[in-house]
């Protein structure tokens, strides 16, 4: 695996979940579920292995007596998906350039 892409983004739902994070300040659990369309489970797994990484911070609280989770994307976290994400469209221009070099031959 190229040393620029996180391991841990390459599982789609956690990529998703912290690409949605990182555009905001922090989102209701409810929103970024609906958002990644995941069950309450894929997203509170994908939540835990993102937190444990110092890339997502989960908040409980409640909203009345209802309790409430919200998750936001830490610097960290934003940081790594910018370098995943440069990463891949290195990759990307990388293999264009090889393919139309190729296509030359």
């Amino acid at each position: 695996m190229p040393a620029g892409l996180d391991p841990l983004l390459q599982h789609p739902t956690r990529l998703a979940v912290l690409a949605f994070l990182s555009a905001c300040q922090e989102a209701e659990f409810s929103a970024v579920r609906d958002h990644c369309e995941v069950s309450d489970s894929v997203l509170s797994k994908a939540a835990t292995a993102l937190e444990e990484a110092g890339h997502v911070k989960v908040k409980k609280g409640y909203v009345g007596k209802r309790p409430r989770t919200w998750l936001a994307a830490t610097k960290a976290g934003r940081a790594a998906l910018a370098g995943h994400v440069a990463e891949l469209q290195r990759l990307v221009a990388a293999a264009e350039a090889a393919g139309a070099e190729h296509g030359r031959e």
